[in-house]
């Protein structure tokens, strides 16, 4: 079975959120709030920028159109986002407006944390084109973290984005030229990417899912970060679970036996695969409620994993979700 709609980069749209900040923005005078104490620059001009949920859709989506944002997600009693702000901010500096650097502090923006599925700080994620990049949790190394921002810059060049060169790289290049003509890319060409993504594509395209998890799989062992190849690695692992399921016979388990967690989770597979969004989340959803002890939380773990595979402002994800606490709460 091949994937309706396999995405290297695995952005969700936040046009939902968008447009819900747009209406707040309406009423606002002017459309960049000055940034919170400490922030280096007001909202509407630095390279590091402090956002509020007023703020996100001109700061951070419109904003990404032409340049990427990369959003640092903390809050005030956080040790490790002590560690990890100031990174972020030295990298932005020196990346001279090749992106933004957008900081949110999730105490004081808790509808947007929500929007985002912020579950554990510090949070870094991007924003390319008004699309979400997944990021990374915790405060990385600072070489790891130049690693996953070079990712997302290639993930922009690759999106059609005319990055900024950094200040000063104009004069570097041409003291440089001779020097190191070898070894620097052509001026057409972006950031190298890694080759997995491409043995990745090709095995997709030729219908090897095993090779095509290898692949992603290879790159997460280098990289654990890696925002594309964890976002690929989930789809190929959900379309490689469905090829292996004999789809009557899982049918006809699941009639027969309504208690069985993993015949229901099978269905469920093969219905989100194949479109049938809201009757795999309601599946589950009955489990959950019929269930409970370890049945119960094999349901919820195998529901929110499939959560992952769609937009988290997507109407049913919220429909879904908001029924699951209902359920567990």
């Amino acid at each position: 079975m091949q994937p309706r709609d396999f995405s290297l980069y695995g952005a969700v749209d936040l046009g939902a959120r968008q447009a819900a900040a747009q209406r707040r923005q309406q009423a606002a005078q002017s459309p960049s709030q000055p940034g919170a104490p400490g922030s280096s620059a007001p909202a509407g001009d630095g390279l590091v920028i402090d956002v509020t949920e007023e703020t996100f859709n001109t700061d951070v989506v419109e904003r990404s159109r032409t340049t990427p944002v990369i959003m640092d997600l903390w809050a005030e009693w956080c040790g490790p986002c002590k560690q990890l702000s100031p990174v972020l901010e030295k990298l932005a500096a020196e990346a001279g407006g090749q992106w933004i650097l957008a900081k949110v502090d999730v105490d004081a923006n808790p509808q947007l944390s929500a929007a985002l599925q912020v579950q554990s700080i510090p949070m870094v994620v991007a924003v390319i084109g008004g699309q979400l990049v997944d990021g990374f949790l915790g405060a990385m190394p600072e070489a790891q973290v130049r690693q996953w921002i070079d990712q997302v810059l290639g993930a922009a060049e690759k999106m059609g984005m005319q990055l900024t060169a950094p200040a000063g790289a104009a004069d570097e290049a041409r003291d440089g030229a001779e020097a190191d003509a070898d070894t620097r890319l052509p001026r057409d060409a972006g950031p190298e990417i890694p080759a997995a993504y491409a043995d990745a594509r090709a095995a997709m395209e030729r219908g090897d899912l095993d090779g095509a998890a290898r692949a992603f799989e290879q790159e997460l062992a280098a990289n654990p970060a890696d925002p594309v190849a964890k976002t690929g690695l989930a789809q190929v692992n959900l379309i490689r679970r469905v090829s292996s399921y004999d789809q009557a016979k899982v049918r006809r388990d699941a009639a027969e036996h309504p208690a069985d967690v993993e015949a229901q989770a099978r269905v469920a597979d093969i219905d989100i695969a194949t479109g049938r969004i809201e009757e795999a989340f309601n599946r589950l959803l009955g489990v959950v409620r019929r269930t409970s002890g370890p049945e119960r939380d094999q349901a919820r773990v195998h529901l929110v994993g499939l959560f992952e595979l769609l937009p988290p402002n997507d109407p049913q994800v919220r429909k879904a979700r908001s029924a699951l606490s209902a359920l567990l709460f």
